[in-house]
């Protein structure tokens, strides 16, 4: 239960891929993690939104009509 309303509050503030994001460079700063594992974050991140975003406009796009001869 308490899951779900955290899950439903962080989904309002930010998307879960950036949070991650953050929290990882967060990890860099403190040592956490190295800098190759930051970029390997940072690069999955920057692959998941951009499918994401193909996704988002693949959907919303409104199918082309042939054109007329």
């Amino acid at each position: 239960m308490a899951r779900q309303v955290l899950d439903k509050w962080v989904a309002k503030l930010i998307s879960r891929k950036l949070l991650v994001w953050a929290v990882s460079t967060v990890f860099l700063i403190f040592d956490f993690i190295t800098n190759e594992q930051w970029v390997a974050l940072a690069l999955a991140y920057v692959g998941i939104q951009g499918f994401a975003d193909i996704a988002v406009r693949w959907k919303s796009a409104k199918p082309s009509t042939p054109p007329e001869v």
